[in-house]
């Protein structure tokens, strides 16, 4: 539990101050978490990054990456979208699996391809987010924070129901309603402080939904590494596991609360 805390303290001692200042300095570390994050990916499935399937996956992901105000300068500076030349490639990817003799396979190729695209576009929205409003940055953040904790001390006080073993055993369904009541209960205390949305019942539906997504995001992380029979998705972080490990929940609430126009 110290290491725990400690590297929490360190983690966002340095994560906070890049997220205040935002621009260049904030997209850059995206960047660099985001190639991070690719990496536990690739490696689940035994891929490298440092290899010529790795360097395509990696560069997808960057181009995927590009934030909005930077998009048009390169896009024209290139002569094509971001999305055709994230698609050029996937073509690319996919003739390295003749050309890798079936070493690298149809099957690698489109796990890299959706690595790419869950790393690149959640990484994006982080990026977009905070580009539109650091308020919105710290709304999403205390409610993944407050779910997790809220599902957390209500699951080990309550918690009986398991709510889907086969993915996550220590999650019940107890602790899953308790996420969501302790995210509205500290985003209504945010509106008061600093409104974000024109009403209450409007934060509080978004707010329900951006807890459940988040739970999902969780979720989805636990059931890929189960999948692949790991604990964690790295080490970099002591006591929390990789970048996926802290970050699943953020890379599936952000682009949703672009989703829902509360963002954009």
């Amino acid at each position: 539990m110290k290491q725990r805390i400690l590297t929490a303290i360190i983690a966002l001692a340095l994560f906070i101050p890049l997220v205040v200042i935002g621009g260049l300095p904030f997209t850059i570390a995206i960047y660099v978490i985001a190639t991070v994050g690719l990496y536990e990916l690739l490696k689940m499935r035994e891929l490298h990054l440092l290899s010529v399937e790795g360097i395509i996956t990696w560069a997808a992901m960057a181009i995927l990456l590009i934030p909005s105000e930077w998009a048009v300068q390169v896009e024209q500076s290139v002569g094509m979208s971001k999305i055709e030349m994230a698609f050029a490639l996937v073509l690319l990817l996919l003739i390295y699996t003749v050309i890798a003799k079936n070493r690298f396979t149809f099957d690698h190729a489109a796990f890299s391809v959706l690595g790419a695209l869950y790393v690149g576009i959640g990484f994006y929205y982080l990026v977009e987010t905070r580009y539109y409003g650091l308020e919105y940055i710290i709304y999403a953040l205390l409610v993944i924070f407050s779910t997790d904790s809220g599902a957390y001390f209500t699951g080990r006080k309550i918690g009986k129901r398991k709510l889907w073993p086969e993915i996550s055993p220590n999650k019940t369904v107890e602790g899953f309603i308790g996420g969501i009541v302790y995210a509205i209960i500290f985003a209504c205390i945010l509106q008061a402080i600093h409104p974000i949305v024109s009403s209450y019942i409007v934060l509080i539906l978004i707010t329900i939904v951006a807890s459940i997504v988040g739970q999902l995001g969780d979720l989805v992380e636990s059931a890929l590494k189960r999948h692949y029979k790991i604990k964690d998705s790295g080490k970099i972080l002591p006591g929390h596991g990789g970048i996926l490990d802290r970050f699943d929940s953020l890379l599936f609430v952000l682009p949703l609360l672009h989703f829902l126009h509360l963002v954009g």
